[in-house]
């Protein structure tokens, strides 16, 4: 893209702040950015014409990448939304495109067990996706929680924050940010000068939405920025999930309700999610030690296998029934072949452990 068109697209951000809509229509109709800056109106034309100026002074020392809208290399999940940032600014080693994106929200107070299991939940699905990406907004709570998990998995994370690339906000978080610069980095759309403002926050929540193949309430309560992003989720037909906490506990009366409404599917593991999406799971080091043991066994036996090796008590056979959705009589057929050969052992009622 030409430098002065860019300064052009800036400029109209600048001019109609939080209003990505107005400045696509004004771009699209006048056939480029700079015809659309001379036929817009506004107060303040020359101080963001100015303010442009200043932006490509500072994407140009600190290296920053720009992501335009009908650019190829735009994320294309934000393309299928109505309210998609017309620019987006990046720093870090970013991939937006390629590989799954699951954004994890919740609230800024915490509780210890929701850290705990935001870690685990990251940390599980690191070692069974392939290409996995965690996106947040950097913010206390959840967001920080799944930032730090990504990044001890080693894993891309992408921080969506509400203001500019030239501060990190909360400034507690700032050695997070610079971590995350390594395996991933930061995505806004506001230039740099954008305090971290009320406002900002909410509109951002949009893009951690779009940008994610599907969206993870941790904790929430009734109301809050988790649920607006888990809202936006459902508007851009992104999978919404949320993990279910007790009747009466504040810090997850807006993940139960999500699920009592049925917006969000309950989960309870990083198994969950993968089932529920349709996801490869890519080999571990079990599922490797499965195929050298396993190898000559036929897919339903193998899934048998895989099911009861990760069953610390056994399984009933009409759960592995239900789990594998296959009839019945197949399933009993081939976990008499497994007992057989000495891989499984029948206990009492019908329930079943793997011997290896």
């Amino acid at each position: 893209m030409a430098v002065e068109e860019l300064k052009y697209i800036i400029a109209l951000g600048c001019l109609y702040l939080n209003n990505s809509r107005k400045v696509q229509t004004l771009i699209e109709a006048a056939g480029s950015a700079e015809k659309a800056w001379y036929q817009a109106a506004g107060d303040y034309k020359e101080a963001c014409l100015v303010h442009a100026e200043r932006e490509l002074a500072f994407i140009e020392k600190h290296g920053i990448k720009t992501y335009y809208y009908q650019d190829d290399n735009f994320p294309h999940r934000l393309q299928n939304c109505p309210d998609t940032p017309v620019l987006l600014f990046g720093k870090g080693h970013l991939n937006v495109n390629d590989g799954k994106f699951i954004s994890i929200v919740g609230t800024r107070s915490a509780t210890e067990r929701g850290k705990e299991l935001t870690r685990r939940f990251v940390l599980d699905l690191a070692q069974k996706v392939p290409n996995i990406t965690i996106i947040s907004g950097l913010a206390y709570g959840i967001d920080v929680a799944a930032h730090r998990a990504a990044l001890e998995a080693g894993i891309p994370t992408i921080i969506v924050p509400a203001h500019g690339l030239d501060r990190v906000y909360p400034a507690t978080h700032r050695q997070v940010a610079i971590d995350a610069l390594a395996n991933g980095g930061i995505l806004t759309e506001y230039p740099s000068e954008t305090e971290p403002e009320r406002l900002n926050f909410v509109a951002r929540n949009r893009i951690v939405a779009g940008l994610a193949d599907a969206v993870v309430v941790v904790e929430s309560k009734i109301k809050g920025g988790a649920l607006i992003t888990a809202g936006l989720a459902v508007d851009y037909n992104r999978n919404l999930y949320a993990f279910p906490g007790r009747p009466g506990d504040i810090s997850t009366q807006g993940c139960n309700a999500l699920i009592k409404n049925q917006q969000a599917m309950l989960i309870e593991s990083a198994d969950d999610l993968i089932y529920d999406m349709q996801w490869d799971m890519k080999p571990s080091a079990v599922q490797t030690e499965m195929e050298d043991l396993f190898g000559n066994l036929g897919e339903l036996e193998r899934q048998l296998l895989y099911l009861l090796r990760n069953a610390e008590d056994g399984m009933h056979v009409n759960e592995l029934v239900a789990t594998t959705e296959q009839p019945y009589n197949q399933v009993a057929s081939s976990l008499l072949m497994l007992e057989m050969e000495s891989f499984v052992k029948a206990l009492p009622g019908g329930t079943y452990i793997c011997r290896k």
